[in-house]
């Protein structure tokens, strides 16, 4: 169960698509719109069935390419944006050991919290 809670005044973070399959092999995408913040980054996390969250990345839309968590790299796992506040988490060749729940991160400046989906 995925349990959001918003703050009055924080920004919703959404993602998409909410479920997505593909075969051993191919390449997958999924987007985050981090809403109304937009001098943000996005930070994706990677969580297998109980497990803890692992960070797979951060990427700020100035930088030219994202920083790794231990365990994860290029060119493997990357990230581009096609805006301010909307970033793509892209898993290259995936195989058995990617399925897992992804969710993008950020941080509301306005708001001083933490936003997650």
């Amino acid at each position: 169960m995925l349990l959001s809670i918003c703050p009055h005044g924080v920004t919703v973070v959404t993602q998409k698509p909410p479920v997505v399959t593909v075969t051993k092999g191919e390449t997958v995408t999924m987007d985050c719109n981090l809403g109304t913040v937009t001098g943000s980054a996005a930070r994706w996390y990677k969580q297998i069935s109980g497990g803890v969250p692992q960070f797979v990345l951060y990427f700020y839309h100035p930088n030219s390419s994202p920083t790794y968590g231990s365990g994860f790299s290029s060119p493997k796992f990357t990230s581009n944006h096609q805006s301010t506040s909307d970033y793509r988490l892209i898993i290259n060749t995936v195989e058995e050991g990617d399925s897992a729940v992804y969710f993008c991160h950020t941080w509301d400046d306005s708001a001083k919290e933490h936003v997650s989906q």
